[in-house]
């Protein structure tokens, strides 16, 4: 694809420096008129001023506790109905048997999130908690979206601050970023009109920031949405960024097309890495880009690593949420799995846990 911008944005994308601003404007002018090898480049430079040809991965561990939901997103296929056939949701001794079966491997993160289920009491989160760090002492327990946090709030009657620090006080090392899907008001009412709003997802995280508490970012693209709302949506994530620190990682989500009420493809290979780049450029006061494996699809996620991204997540090893949208790629990976991968792609793999210390390089 040839480039369609004029010479001299072309030259400001050739000549951006490391960590430099960019406006929202500026933003969508490249998104769309840039060649996908212009965006790229600029991209890798940013990434490796930030990382150099580091590209990290972490050994952790999913627990999808339930996939009953009150909510019925458009874009979900996971989601099951109360009393649905296939409906699941694991008592606390099948979560401490599913830790247990992984208890010789080294792991460093636990990552829970769950649908909205509204049997399940109060309790039974905190006690999920306590549980992991019974079992896993040592590792970082990141657990529970921002729309989970406020639906245990409102099924309380009290307000998410008092969620976060009971959840704190058990065990709640950080939050994922699930759930923000796109901020932009109109498509959340076309999309999830069930879901709380992107005010209340932002209000959340920067309560945990403030809390210091570190909380990952995400958005769903490829589906209905325009380059506008992209650009919007990682627009408030920056301001939020910016008035309260404490982003880990931005996490483009490639949406999974198969499976859910939406209908529409999902995004090309091409469009996967126009995001990644934009994220890159755009997001200068977010340190590190994902490159999601278990959506995006190996291949993609490596090349991912060269338009920008500078992490390849982890084992995983039961990813349900995106498989059950029709992910076709595997349900985890073993670290030998990973560093080859990463490996192969020409950058340097490296362990890291939760927050991005290194732990070791292959």
């Amino acid at each position: 694809m040839e480039s369609g911008l004029d010479s001299a944005a072309r030259k400001r994308l050739a000549t951006l420096k490391p960590g430099e601003r960019i406006d929202a404007q500026f933003a969508l002018e490249i998104a769309r008129k840039a060649s996908v090898h212009e965006l790229g480049e600029a991209a890798l430079r940013q990434r490796r001023a930030r990382h150099g040809d580091r590209a990290y991965y972490v050994y952790n561990q999913h627990l999808n506790y339930t996939n009953v939901c009150r909510n019925q997103c458009r874009f979900c296929a996971f989601f099951k109905k109360a009393g649905e056939e296939g409906g699941y949701t694991y008592s606390l001794e099948e979560a401490r048997k599913r830790l247990m079966d992984r208890i010789d491997e080294p792991i460093r993160e636990i990552h829970i999130t769950g649908g909205l289920n509204p049997d399940l009491p109060y309790q039974y989160y905190l006690d999920l908690l306590a549980l992991c760090k019974e079992v896993r002492p040592n590792a970082v327990v990141k657990a529970f979206t921002a729309v989970e946090v406020a639906h245990f709030a409102d099924a309380l009657g009290t307000d998410e601050a008092t969620v976060l620090r009971e959840m704190r006080a058990v065990g709640l090392d950080a939050l994922p970023g699930g759930g923000a899907e796109v901020f932009s008001p109109a498509m959340r009412e076309r999309l999830c009109p069930e879901k709380v709003t992107a005010d209340r997802w932002l209000h959340i995280h920067g309560l945990a920031h403030d809390m210091g508490m570190k909380t990952n970012s995400t958005m769903l693209f490829g589906h209905i949405e325009s380059w506008e709302d992209r650009i919007y949506h990682m627009e408030r994530l920056r301001a939020l960024e910016d008035e309260k620190p404490g982003f880990i990682v931005f996490i483009p989500l490639a949406y999974q097309s198969r499976n859910n009420a939406l209908g529409v493809p999902g995004p090309t290979g091409e469009e996967y890495l126009r995001t990644i780049s934009v994220a890159r450029l755009f997001l200068d006061n977010i340190p590190h880009i994902k490159a999601y494996w278990a959506f995006a699809g190996i291949k993609a996620a490596q090349m991912a690593l060269w338009a920008g991204a500078d992490d390849f997540d982890g084992t995983i090893v039961e990813e349900k949420i995106g498989h059950a949208a029709g992910a076709d790629t595997p349900k985890g990976l073993t670290v030998s799995e990973l560093v080859e991968t990463i490996a192969a792609t020409g950058f340097t793999p490296v362990e890291r846990d939760t927050f991005f210390e290194e732990v070791a390089s292959a």
